[in-house]
């Protein structure tokens, strides 16, 4: 209460360093404590808010925007406690502002940025309408609108680079940030992300755009003219106008400006630059990382230029002929330099998409390839090397007639990879090399020859880069060339590792060192399962993976745990090694220390390790024990339903797996999971797990399973109105429709055989869910034959690509593009369809309209459907899952010999689980029979068949026939 008392006037008083910190502790407290403990805060805020000392003003302001993160993120209906806190403070910053702006000085500036803060904070997933009326949001409109009209002061004495971080250009990058998030998230009608902005944005556009535009397209005049505008305030302008493009009412306003911008704003800020230049001579490292960072697209207003260069020319009639123009001009043009030519290249790459939807260009790619792409691979200019590469990547799906084309593009990447001196060439060389092999059939034996060359200079590469593309290009000549680098095998696999290990060693940058060791991992992964059919090398790999693993491991590097444990899988999924077996205790010890949170990570691996080589794995009894440990970790640390299904289905599958020789854990395994559903279960899936433990228990041993549910009766401390084994099969019974996917019907079916096969030995509570028994199984046959349909179908799919002709049609300039994603999409595409009919003549007799409107359940069945026909825990197999071997267990063929055996040795149980059956459900009965006498035959000629097949008599065939007489 202390801390809580002073921390504001903490704030407001103490120097910029030490605020920020105290700005981090305020935020947890009023994560915390507010509204519940600590509402004066609001009050604190509004008593220095309201003190003329404007020094106590910044330290207010902090305040409030750690109180209004702490709501950013949350639903409306959370934000209840910030909403009434800000019909208090919004109005009091609003009129702070307003009379701010009348100060010019960096302190009014900055206060005025922080201000801006918290309002972009406040509206930025959610614009709070009974807060901010229509008349307040005009008002805060209209403010960031003159933030951004106004010039800037002269700062042509500031170095370039430290320009944007002066407070004017700060308050106007808040500004703009402000405008461009009003608008696409609440402005746009055609896009609103919620019905209840839709009236909003319907207001918004005719009452903003015109004003908002206006001071826009004056500022990129003002860059038109050399005059400075910093790079975050370019960026935001542009993607402005790109959600503008979209819509007619905007369009019509930017329209007649479209050219302009794109020849005198667009094209510039894509060409190469002098600063580029400078970073590609003093630090190419530095520039590849910049160039490939997705991180780094908002420090650079290219991407911006580039996505609207992109929407206007694929969404609006008319401008992409003459963006076209603009670039033919500069590249057919002697007279341009190496930057121009740049921008003009990059231009056509960035449009490349909906150049090859148009014929009249896709006719012509090939040619502008050869005539002006080719060459540049001579240029004396690094940059316009590494421009034509790159060119090259987003034209590799281009449909090339002539292959001598194809050849070239492979001989000249090839050779910019392996001889080029310039380093940023080498990598778009490399990923260019990529593109073309995974989109061209025909490319990979143009490389061929070079292929071991090709590796090691990408290995090279990789290792001075530490580029994350780079293990992708090298991932996907591992797939394409295995046969012909398994003699280097082992040395790509060495040099991973080496590299893998000086990234880890290497400490600045840690988020691009983790993504770039990431990708060295799953490059390694590819590595090992496309030379899985090679033991010997496979051998060879084994000890330098081990090491990568145990390495991560050791030193409990946890971002990288869940690739590690994907190469764990791959070391243990054919055989498993004694150096293996050894990996087990240290994932075990992981597990014990770190490894809750990575539970399904591990799964597949723990999975091998059971059904790989269940000898070996039953040979020591800690290994069976751990994973018992593990499972009992999961369930009983509440980690959340999915992990703990995961957990499980592990106890199931080592059920299964181990049957008959694992009776002295069972009872552990069983007790385990009941207890597990004494205790408040959420979803079906968990219930239905835990049961299918117990049930794979009862298919384990019956008897066994009935001897431990007893003895747990005897250990309860109060005795229960009803047994144990009462209420599992009641629930089980119950929740027959929750068992989903084959497996799990599968089992379940087995496991009712079973049970109603034991004989005089079957509980009592049988007799009283006896009717409910066949009706149960029939249920599960539904879905079984539903789902091996499912999967049939699924199998016999195969993917088929429409290639159509200009099969993208531009926008008019009266169209809206829809938004798919909008909450009114459906009315959109009717209204856009009948206004084409109409066009085109045509009466539209269909409606658009929602697929659950006729039939509430019809997502929903959908949905279910889907459910049912697969689970995810399918994949984890066990050997009931078996369906080719001479051993496998058919669940239809052994309802029909248990139903069988039942009719004849226990007419009187017979007649009591058949008694009670309706019309339908005794023709599914019937039906399941005859499936069954299908499947034995079915297997009966394949087991013929891979004996030898048929014998028959060898018959002496007359050469000669005589008809009649």
């Amino acid at each position: 209460a202390m801390i809580r008392a002073s921390i504001v006037d903490a704030i407001v008083h103490a120097p910029d360093l030490i605020r920020v910190h105290l700005a981090t502790c305020v935020n947890l407290i009023i994560k915390h404590d507010f509204p519940g403990r600590w509402t004066q805060v609001v009050d604190k805020i509004s008593i220095y808010l309201q003190n003329p000392d404007v020094n106590g003003w910044n330290g207010a302001l902090v305040t409030l925007y750690q109180l209004v993160k702490n709501y950013e993120y949350k639903k409306s209906s959370e934000r209840v406690p910030l909403t009434e806190a800000m019909n208090l403070l919004l109005p009091m910053i609003y009129n702070l502002i307003i009379n701010l702006m009348n100060d010019p000085s960096d302190q009014s500036v900055l206060l005025q940025k922080q201000i801006l803060k918290i309002y972009y904070a406040l509206t930025q997933f959610h614009l709070p309408l009974d807060l901010i009326t229509k008349e307040m949001f005009s008002q805060w409109m209209e403010i960031c609108r003159q933030i951004a009209d106004r010039p800037a002061p002269d700062s042509s004495h500031v170095d370039e680079d430290e320009r944007p971080e002066l407070p004017w250009w700060k308050l106007k990058k808040w500004a703009l940030h402000i405008m461009v998030r009003m608008f696409e998230r609440y402005g746009c009608p055609k896009n609103v992300i919620a019905k209840e902005y839709l009236k909003f944005a319907e207001w918004y556009m005719p009452t903003f755009t015109q004003g908002v535009l206006e001071v826009l397209l004056k500022v990129l005049d003002q860059y038109r003219n050399k005059i400075y505008v910093s790079h975050r305030v370019l960026t935001d302008i542009l993607s402005y106008l790109r959600t503008a493009v979209s819509h007619s009412y905007s369009w019509k306003l930017i329209k007649p400006h479209m050219v302009a911008i794109i020849q005198d704003v667009i094209f510039p800020i894509m060409s190469f630059t002098e600063a580029d230049q400078e970073l590609w001579d003093t630090d190419p490292h530095e520039y590849i990382r910049l160039k490939f960072d997705i991180f780094e697209d908002y420090a650079t207003p290219v991407p911006a230029a580039q996505n609207l260069l992109h929407s206007c020319c694929k969404k609006r009639k008319g401008i992409l002929p003459k963006a076209m123009q603009i670039i033919m001009q500069v590249i057919a043009s002697p007279n341009a330099d190496d930057k121009q030519k740049d921008g003009a290249l990059h231009m056509i790459g960035s449009l490349a998409d909906v150049l090859l939807k148009k014929k009249v260009y896709r006719e012509q790619l090939e040619n502008m390839l050869t005539t002006y792409v080719f060459p540049e691979f001579n240029s004396p200019y690094g940059h316009m090397r590494a421009r034509a590469c790159w060119v090259l990547q987003y034209f590799s799906d281009i449909q090339i007639k002539n292959q001598q084309i194809l050849s070239e593009i492979m001989r000249l990447t090839a050779n910019a990879l392996l001889n080029d001196k310039e380093l940023p060439v080498k990598v778009e060389a490399a990923v260019a090399l990529q593109m073309y092999l995974t989109s061209q059939e025909k490319a990979a034996p143009n490389i061929e020859g070079q292929i071991k060359e090709i590796t090691k200079e990408i290995l090279t590469l990789i290792r001075e880069t530490e580029n994350e593309d780079l293990t992708g290009v090298l991932q996907k000549i591992v797939c394409t060339f295995a046969e012909q680098l398994l003699p280097v095998a082992v040395e790509i696999c060495q040099h991973l590792a080496m590299t893998f290990s000086q990234v880890l060693e290497s400490e600045e940058g840690s988020d691009e060192k983790a993504i770039a060791a990431m990708g060295l991992l799953n490059t390694i992964e590819t590595l090992l399962s496309v030379m899985e059919d090679h033991p010997e090398i496979m051998a060879s790999l084994h000890p330098i993976v081990i090491n990568v693993i145990g390495h991560t491991f050791q030193h409990n590097i946890i971002e990288f745990y869940e690739e590690t444990f994907s190469l764990v899988y791959d070391l243990t999924s054919k055989t498993i090694s004694p150096e293996m077996w050894q990996m087990l205790e240290l994932i075990y010890q992981v597990f014990k220390k770190d490894g809750l949170d990575y539970f399904m990570d591990i799964m597949p691996t723990l999975h091998n390790y059971v059904t790989v080589d269940t000898p070996a794995f039953l040979s020591n009894p800690n290994r069976l024990l751990a994973m018992f440990d593990m499972c009992k970790t999961m369930l009983t640390s509440d980690p959340g339903e999915d992990p703990e299904c995961h957990a499980a289905k592990l106890l199931e599958v080592i059920i299964l797996q181990c049957k008959g020789q694992i009776d002295s854990v069972i009872p552990m395994f069983v007790e385990l999971v009941l207890t597990r559903l004494t205790r408040e279960v959420k979803s079906s899936e968990l219930r239905t797990m835990c049961l299918q433990v117990v049930i794979a228990a009862l298919y384990y041993n019956p008897q066994l399973l009935l001897s431990i549910l007893q003895k747990m009766e005897t250990q309860m401390p109060q005795p229960s109105p009803e047994s144990i084994c009462a209420h599992f099969i009641k629930q089980w019974i119950h929740d027959t429709d929750c068992f989903l996917g084959i497996h799990d019907r599968k089992l379940c079916v087995l496991g009712l055989c079973t049970l109603i096969s034991l004989g005089d030995a079957k509980p009592q509570v049988l007799s009283e869910v006896a009717s409910k028994i066949i009706p149960s199984l029939v249920l599960l046959f539904d879905g079984l034959k539903q789902a091996y349909q499912a999967r049939a179908q699924e199998e016999e799919e195969e993917e088929s690509e429409d290639e159509n002709d200009d099969c993208e049609e531009a926008l008019s300039s009266d169209e809206d593009e829809i938004d798919m994603h909008a909450g009114n999409y459906l009315e959109q595409l009717a209204e856009m369809t009948k206004k084409r009919c109409d066009e085109s003549g045509f009466e539209m007799k269909t409606d658009v309209r929602e697929g659950n409107e006729e039939d509430e359940d019809s997502d929903a069945d959908d949905e279910s459907n889907l459910d049912m026909n697969e689970t995810a825990l399918e994949n984890y197999t066990t050997p009931i899952d078996d369906e080719e071997s001479e051993t496998a267990v058919d669940e239809y063929i052994t309802f029909k010999q248990v139903m069988t055996a039942i009719s004849t040795q226990d007419q009187a149980w017979y007649a009591i689980l058949t008694s009670n059956l309706t019309p339908e459900q005794a023709k599914s009965l019937q039906d399941i029979m005859v499936t069954a006498d299908q499947k034995k035959a079915l297997r009966e000629s394949k087991m013929i068949e891979k004996s030898g097949g048929f014998n028959f008599t060898q018959q002496t065939v007359p050469t000669s026939f005589k008809f009649g007489s």
